[in-house]
């Protein structure tokens, strides 16, 4: 299995710490995020990965190129930014005819690669796509997702006032190559995959639960509660429960 990382959006709200490092180069615990997701990935059975890089995409290219993973990274520049759903389309030749998994490579996640593939090779027969879930402290400012007695995605709600209840998307996913004839049927450049793809496949995505940890550090409140919580969290390993969208 191959990896798509959505790594090239600018980081507004982590200005001015973004302005002059890319979001997926911010560190955590002395670790850059990037460094997490390569680790977790490859270290776990993915093939290759490729991140999609605009935002100071020089850095990206100077940590990769030391990188230890080197070898089995790729980079693709987008000049003009496609969206979430837009960049899988866009790369649909290096995902190839299997399923692959596509991340935001802007949460901080601890999970086991193994157990998503599992979970994804055992999805009920309707589902095209497995997404990975995990039990948010804001919902409102998350997309909150109601599953039936299958474990597929019913109803899905995109950062909403008052939501049904805590249970989160986590933006981590495995996509059949079906999910991306979708969005090429969509006939679009820009493509959101929360907005515009899962918000029309409901009934057809399982779920995997990470009940470990899972945090987006996009905002400098949640990058110092990551700092803290992850440290926390390593020396618990796996009593560690503590997980927010912000």
């Amino acid at each position: 299995m191959k990896a798509l990382l959505l790594a090239a959006g600018p980081g507004t709200r982590l200005r001015p710490l973004t302005d002059r490092i890319p979001k997926c180069l911010v560190p955590i615990a002395g670790k850059p995020l990037l460094e997490y997701w390569l680790d977790t990935l490859l270290g776990n059975g993915i093939r290759e990965v490729l991140v999609n890089t605009h935002h100071l995409a020089g850095m990206v290219e100077a940590f990769r190129d030391v990188s230890r993973w080197q070898d089995r990274v790729r980079l693709v520049y987008e000049p003009e930014l496609l969206g979430t759903g837009g960049t899988v389309l866009a790369n649909r030749d290096f995902l190839g005819s299997e399923a692959a998994l596509v991340a935001h490579a802007d949460n901080l996640s601890r999970f086991s690669v193994p157990a998503f593939r599992e979970a994804h090779a055992q999805r009920p027969r309707a589902a095209v796509m497995t997404m990975m879930t995990f039990d948010t402290d804001a919902p409102s400012t998350c997309g909150i997702v109601e599953t039936d007695a299958e474990g597929l995605v019913v109803r899905f709600q995109e950062k909403v006032a008052n939501p049904s209840g805590r249970r989160a998307n986590g933006a981590v996913y495995i996509l059949e190559p079906e999910v991306l004839d979708f969005i090429a049927s969509l006939d679009k450049r820009f493509v959101d995959l929360s907005t515009e793809v899962i918000s029309r496949l409901l009934g057809r995505i399982a779920t995997f639960h990470n009940a470990d940890y899972h945090r987006d550090i996009g905002t400098p409140e949640s990058l110092r509660r990551a700092e803290a919580e992850y440290a926390e969290a390593r020396e618990r390993a796996e009593d560690g429960h503590l997980s927010a969208c912000e």
